[in-house]
C-alpha cells in the first residue's frame, strides 16, 4: 500500500518550534512532489508548503514565509516541516501529501496520497 505517516506534532507555546516529519512507504518518494496542509474545524484544508521532486522547488503560504522551512530527504523517504516562531493561528491538524511526477499548485486537489495528520496546538 502507498502510505504516509506524520509525526512531531504537539502542544507548544507561542514563539516555540516544532519539526514535523512524514515518512513514505510503499513507493519511492524521489518521484513524487510533496506538501504540508493544515485544517481547522469548520474550514477547508489549505496548503502550507509544497516541494517538488528533482528540482526541489518550494512554495509557502504567505503567513508562514520566513518562519517555516520544508525539506526532503529522499534517501530516508521523508519530508520535513521545520516550524519556528509559532503563532496561535498556526494551530490545526497538519497533513502531508504526495503526488506523482507533476508539481502543480499547492492545494489539496492536486495531491493524491495522504497521511492521517498530526495535531499542532500553539497556546499559552
Amino acid at each position: 500500500q502507498l502510505q504516509l505517516v506524520e509525526s512531531g506534532g504537539g502542544l507548544v507555546q507561542p514563539g516555540g518550534s516544532l519539526r514535523l516529519s512524514c515518512v513514505a512507504s510503499g513507493f519511492g518518494l524521489d518521484l513524487y512532489g510533496a506538501g504540508w496542509f493544515r485544517q481547522v474545524p469548520g474550514k477547508e484544508r489549505q496548503g502550507v508548503s509544497c516541494i517538488s521532486h528533482h528540482t526541489n522547488h518550494t512554495s509557502y503560504e504567505d503567513s508562514v514565509k520566513g518562519r517555516f522551512i520544508i525539506s526532503r530527504d529522499d534517501a530516508k523517504n521523508t519530508v520535513y516541516l521545520q516550524m519556528d516562531n509559532l503563532r496561535p493561528e498556526d494551530t490545526g491538524i497538519y497533513y502531508c501529501a504526495a503526488v506523482y511526477a507533476v508539481f502543480g499548485v499547492c492545494q489539496p486537489s492536486a495531491y493524491e496520497i495522504w497521511g492521517q495528520g498530526t495535531q499542532v496546538t500553539v497556546a499559552s
